[in-house]
Formats: structure tokens, sequence, C-alpha cells
């Protein structure tokens, strides 16, 4: 799992992954994180998803962090947001209103860059990478944010009845990865309706971590 494969699934538009609307559970639980106006959301490996949109509608200053840079103008253009970019070492970062994305390895991305951050919202982070990067990643992000509380949403499935991504991410997973910083609580735990792939029984599990 490389970086050469997520810029093949953008070049090619293979963005199953991508879902076409709010995801639900970021609906349903973002009053958990007990934000207020103006706070400001980190969103990792963020894609062009549509919870960005509802993040800013729920007036949060938003930043996200993606490899591509296609899913990033893809974003901007949807929002309707003229981007300010400008070039920091590795990084481009896109700026508009209340968003700002970094393009490019968020392990490059500093928390200097990153500001300060109220809340996590990882839909799509933990999920896309294979469990030794998803130790770095962790470790990482708790750096990158000074351990902001987290709305978290994975799967749950036999892993080897499919390679991924997306992966499974077991609940002992989360609480080795977390423990030592947060409470982790349990919000959701329901079948995914038709399967991962339409092929193999899955679980949605939704995690605030505070």
């Amino acid at each position: 799992m490389d970086a050469t494969h997520w810029h093949q699934r953008w070049e090619n538009n293979e963005i199953g992954f991508h879902e076409g609307d709010v995801n639900r559970y970021l609906d349903q639980y973002f009053t958990n994180l007990n934000l207020q106006q103006g706070d400001t959301v980190f969103v990792p490996l963020c894609g062009k998803t549509h919870d960005i949109h509802y993040l800013l509608a729920q007036g949060m200053r938003v930043v996200g962090a993606e490899l591509s840079e296609i899913a990033i103008k893809q974003l901007f253009d949807e929002l309707k947001l003229e981007p300010e970019i400008s070039q920091h070492g590795e990084l481009l970062r896109y700026q508009g209103a209340n968003l700002t994305v970094w393009v490019g390895d968020i392990f490059a991305l500093t928390a200097n860059e990153l500001g300060t951050i109220n809340a996590v919202y990882d839909r799509a982070a933990l999920v896309a990478l294979p469990k030794p990067m998803r130790i770095r990643y962790t470790q990482h992000l708790l750096e990158l944010t000074n351990r902001a509380k987290q709305l978290v949403v994975v799967f749950e499935y036999q892993q080897s009845e499919f390679s991924g991504p997306p992966f499974s991410v077991v609940a002992d997973e989360l609480h080795q990865h977390y423990d030592a910083f947060y409470q982790l609580t349990l919000l959701c735990k329901e079948p995914l309706e038709g399967g991962l792939r339409g092929q193999v029984p899955a679980m949605n599990v939704a995690w605030l971590l505070s």
C-alpha cells in the first residue's frame, strides 16, 4: 500500500470509497464532540468528502490532509471556492474561506503547520492504512493534534476474507493505539447493509475518543 496506489485510483476515477453523501455517523454523533462555532476540525486523508461540506455548514473551521491533488481540486470546485495555493516544503496548502487542506504525505505535516485542532474526524484514514502504517499514523496523529478528541468511524470484518482497503480495525486494536491517551466510548456498532463490496459481512462502528 503506497502513494502510487491512491494516485492511480484518483487518476482513474476509481473512487468507490468516496461516499456520495454526508456520513450518517457524523450527522448522528457530531454533537458528541461538544464543539463551539469557529472550532477547528482535522479530517485526515479527507479526499473530497461531503463531510467537509457538513462540517463547514456547522460553523466549523476545517483542516484536511490528502495525498491526491486531484481530489482537492474537485473538493474546492464542488464547494465553489477559489483556493489560494502555496508550497510549504514537501506539501501544498490549499486555502479558502474556513477550509485549509494540506496536499501530500500526511507524515510530512507538522503540528506547527497544522495549528490548533479542537477535534479529529477520522472516517477514512485508519481504514485506508494497513496495520503497520496504522501504528505510525496513530502516533503521528497524537503529536499533530495534541491529543484532540476524536470521532472515529471504522469497519470490522474478517480480514482474511478481503485484502482491503478498507481494512478492518477491531476494538482491541483501537484500544491498543489509544487507551493511554483517551477514554474510548463505543457509540454504535451495526451491520453494514449489503456487506463490504457486496460480498463480505461487516460492521459499521463509531467511537468517541475523549
